[in-house]
């Protein structure tokens, strides 16, 4: 009966907020968002998507600008196994397509020249290094030519080393090494649209000869491997750059190595010249007057070293000259200059452990002070991680699930993309302490009114890293579940109050030995027995003096 009642006021719900503030408001979006973000998480999971970002922001780190690709379509084989009747099981594979993230090193990826910023950049190359097994595979993926790949295969290796390269990978091997591999180049922007009807893409009739279209290429030498129009919808180059620190009038960022580049040089002279000092004062120079020795003498000095000297030469033949130590000095200077750069880079030393001698290290809130003043240059990196790497990553994850997945999405409509790098500085332990208190802040009747609590509880549950899904229930159980728990305590204080007088007098006769106690009467005087008193004793002449 109850449950036909909530289906019926089910369809009685309609659009807008809630009129009574007590009940729970019902938010479909809010629904549909949490259920696209979990479903993004799993994917970056699967494709090990987090540790190719960490690639890409150690390089956005060390040189000021990551790259990432993706997400791009990519056959995934999942290993099945079957079991037949017989009990017997065969190795059934199935391919499916998943959207998958790429690093890419900025020493392998050219961009405009003309453009800033990804976005202001008409097209882009991405230079690959491939042996003869990975440009193989390439025939295997969609609209690759395989013969094409077949004559790159005949033709032999092509690619040449850079000099830089070298110097990356500290390698000092001989130049034959890296001789057995091609170098592929990837092209992601514009082509004029009678050319790409040349080579022999299928472009719609309505589009002019003189339009632009937006294509992909993959080049090996001189042979085309593929060409064909963007696959994605809009189009977009599936590249994202994003700086630790932006340069507005550049494509790449600075990263803390230049930050720290000037401090560093220094910091580098004074280490050089404590330790060069170290050389000379940490052991002795000798000053020898070879007149005063026997001659044909070794010079060797070792321990139980005997010089003989000449009979009645007079002064010392061999005196230990001791050069003064300047270490102190140079490390002085080094540990100056170390704070230059904790303030250029904003990432002070005892942000990651060094904690000195100041005084403010030395409690817990001072150095929570500290910290939290050092994170305000930490969340200018991250805001630079928002704007260009979150936020654009998302949309591009969003915009291919709605394009490419293959299973049912249950979302509709548009989402926008918020990202919250910059939230998360905030501890989730804090965080989840404010939550606490101002949840018991809302547990005063006056406040709970304007409280939205399921959305409270619900944020509590995600600053402890649990599933609100999981553990809270929707509107329609929660109100449920609220007249459940509504008629439990009717029944019970309906059961209380039958019991009560029965409860009263079994305590009265246990407390009184069978009577009911009863408030006594103390009595005019204040003895207690009635009314009569023990009055005054009678003195001579007054009735009843006996004498």
């Amino acid at each position: 009966m109850m449950l036909d009642k909530q289906a019926a006021e089910k369809e009685m719900l309609t659009e807008g907020p809630s009129p009574d503030p007590q009940i729970l408001e019902i938010s479909p979006a809010q629904k549909a968002a949490r259920r696209m973000e979990k479903i993004i998480h799993d994917q970056i999971e699967e494709s090990n998507g987090a540790s190719e970002i960490r690639n890409s922001l150690f390089e956005s780190a060390l040189f000021g600008t990551g790259i990432v690709k993706g997400p791009f379509n990519f056959n995934k084989t999942l290993h099945r196994w079957d079991e037949g009747e017989d009990g017997n099981r065969t190795y059934s594979p199935v391919d499916v397509r998943v959207p998958r993230l790429e690093f890419v090193s900025i020493w392998d990826f050219f961009p405009d020249p003309n453009a800033t910023n990804i976005d202001e950049a008409e097209y882009v190359f991405h230079r690959h290094r491939m042996n003869r097994t990975q440009l193989r595979s390439l025939s295997k993926m969609p609209y690759f030519d395989k013969n094409a790949i077949r004559e790159c295969l005949m033709l032999g290796p092509n690619y040449i080393e850079k000099d830089y390269e070298q110097e990356l990978k500290d390698d000092s091997r001989n130049e034959e090494y890296g001789t057995q591999q091609f170098e592929v180049l990837e092209y992601w922007g514009v082509m004029d649209a009678e050319y790409c009807r040349q080579v022999g893409m299928e472009i719609d009739e309505s589009i002019d000869d003189l339009d632009e279209v937006q294509i992909n290429a993959w080049i090996c030498g001189n042979k085309m491997l593929r060409a064909v129009v963007n696959p994605f919808t809009p189009f977009r180059i599936p590249y994202h750059a994003f700086s630790y620190e932006k340069n507005p009038y550049s494509f790449f960022g600075i990263g803390v190595a230049e930050n720290m580049d000037d401090s560093q040089k220094i910091m580098n002279g004074h280490a050089r010249m404590a330790i060069d000092n170290l050389a000379l004062s940490g052991s002795v120079v000798f000053d020898v007057d070879e007149t005063a020795l026997v001659g044909g003498q070794s010079m060797e000095i070792y321990p139980g070293k005997v010089f003989r000297r000449q009979a009645g030469v007079p002064g010392t033949a061999i005196n230990g000259l001791k050069f003064p130590n300047t270490t102190n000095e140079n490390m002085q200077m080094f540990d100056k200059f170390r704070q230059l750069a904790d303030e250029q880079t904003g990432i002070p030393s005892y942000s990651h452990g060094q904690t000195g001698v100041q005084s403010m290290t030395r409690t817990a809130s001072g150095m929570s002070m500290l910290l939290g003043a050092a994170s305000l240059n930490i969340k200018t990196v991250i805001k630079n991680l928002d704007d260009f790497l979150l936020k654009p990553l998302g949309e591009a994850y969003f915009q291919w699930n709605m394009q490419f997945l293959e299973s049912k999405l249950g979302v509709e409509g548009d989402l926008e993309v918020k990202a919250t790098g910059t939230n998360s500085l905030m501890q989730k332990e804090v965080r989840s302490q404010r939550l606490t208190m101002f949840l018991q802040t809302a547990s005063n009747p006056a406040v709970a009114p304007f409280i939205k609590m399921n959305k409270l509880i619900s944020e509590l549950a995600y600053s402890l890293d649990l599933d609100p899904d999981e553990l809270m229930n929707d509107p329609e159980e929660a109100a449920l579940m609220a007249q459940i728990i509504g008629m439990q305590n009717n029944v019970g204080q309906a059961t209380g109050a039958e019991a009560g007088p029965i409860d009263q007098g079994q305590a009265a006769m246990e407390g009184g030995g069978g009577v009911p106690e009863q408030p006594q009467d103390l009595g005019v005087t204040g003895t207690g027995g009635g009314n009569i008193g023990t009055g005054n004793v009678p003195q001579s002449g007054e009735a009843e003096f006996s004498g």
